[in-house]
């Protein structure tokens, strides 16, 4: 059942197609998951689109905030738990833009970000996506 509607999606429901893409992640990965925090804002902050490079608020639809998992020790404290990020705006125009099913966009954009907690880089994940059947 497609999750497109007349009215755009709100943030909660966001959240909830976050949270599937998550549940749907083989057990060995989820296992690690714990304590990933999904968060929802309408767009990238200014600082965060020049930190990365970015010049458009439109361009950034997800972004992984946190220590990978191969970084983290149980002797560092004070870190804020990872969080991945999904900018809602910028999503909803490439939904629209490209007629993908909002699930299955919103699932690519958690995949790839928890990519980015098991230490895989952009091109890691290009090249996986590129060798998959």
């Amino acid at each position: 059942m497609p999750h497109r509607t007349l009215a755009s999606p709100d943030t909660a429901t966001f959240e909830r197609l976050a949270r599937d893409a998550l549940d749907r992640l083989p057990d060995p990965f989820r296992e690690h998951l714990g304590d990933i925090v999904i968060r929802i804002e309408e767009f990238a902050d200014d600082e965060t689109l020049d930190a990365l490079g970015i010049d458009s608020e439109w361009e950034l639809t997800g972004l992984y905030h946190g220590r990978p998992v191969g970084e983290q020790s149980v002797w560092m404290t004070g870190d804020m738990p990872p969080t991945v990020t999904l900018y809602r705006q910028p999503l909803l125009a490439e939904w629209q833009e490209t007629g993908v099913d909002l699930g299955d966009l919103i699932n690519h954009v958690v995949v790839h970000e928890i990519g980015h907690h098991f230490g895989l880089s952009d091109d890691d994940m290009h090249r996986l996506e590129d060798d998959a059947p």
